[in-house]
């Protein structure tokens, strides 16, 4: 992004969420995770879910892992949450 777009985002107030493009992520223990702003899913077993998002990736890996819900803005992944990656 541009300075001059950067500056005039940040003046806006606006969530760095919608200017930046990132993943919104809520665990709820290690049992489920909430994720919004996704843009889709690249690997999909039990053991490891990866997720494209608007610049990145992120990894989730676990046992039994599921994705109970899935829409065009948020999906709820359950199962046994080990770690969630996020690689450079």
């Amino acid at each position: 992004m541009k300075r001059k777009e950067s500056d005039i985002l940040e003046k806006l107030h606006l969530p760095k969420d919608i200017t930046r493009g990132a993943f919104i992520l809520t665990a709820i223990g290690n049992k489920e995770m909430y994720i919004e702003n996704y843009k889709g899913i690249l690997e999909y077993t039990s053991d490891c879910i990866r997720i494209q998002g608007k610049n990145t990736y992120i990894i989730i890996k676990g046992r039994g892992l599921k994705i109970e819900h899935c829409t065009e803005e948020d999906m709820l992944i359950t199962g046994c949450i080990l770690s969630v990656d996020y690689p450079s």
